[in-house]
């Protein structure tokens, strides 16, 4: 059924035009908020336009495995200056890493974030517990842990 979720995301993709590089386009170029929402899966980190934030299980601390074809489906949050919590979100939890292509990327707990070319509105979740590009993607508790709807 995950499988079946990539699939749908890349056709609507494909079928509207770029929308990953829409999605990160508008990610930058100013410093990034990031705050709490309530979605379907309880409290999660959000973007400050409302949009859920994700990691990757396949990022190790300080590096994030997704470019290329991965980021244009999973849009790293990006930011110009110092990340700002705002609605709920932790401020101690936040902090930055170099992307290989110089560009910084927003952390929380030390995870890199990312948002999903399929999360086309305010507090959706369909990115959650897709496998896509070698690992598992999770939203993010305020409390930096990863939220698991699979139990």
């Amino acid at each position: 059924m995950k499988v079946l979720g990539f699939v749908i995301a890349a056709v609507v993709a494909l079928s509207i035009g770029s929308v990953g590089a829409a999605v990160a386009g508008s990610t930058a170029p100013r410093a990034a908020k990031v705050g709490t929402a309530r979605t379907g899966l309880g409290q999660v980190i959000v973007d400050s336009r409302g949009r859920t934030l994700y990691l990757f299980e396949k990022d190790r601390r300080g590096h994030s495995a997704c470019s290329g074809i991965c980021a244009n489906y999973w849009p790293p949050l990006l930011t110009s200056g110092k990340p700002t919590a705002i609605a709920g979100a932790k401020g101690s939890l936040l902090g930055t890493i170099r992307r290989a292509d110089g560009t910084r990327q927003v952390t929380f707990a030390g995870r890199p974030l990312y948002l999903f070319a399929g999360d086309t509105k305010r507090g959706q979740t369909n990115g959650e517990g897709l496998r896509d590009f070698g690992a598992g993607w999770y939203a993010m508790s305020p409390s930096g842990h990863k939220i698991d709807d699979d139990g």
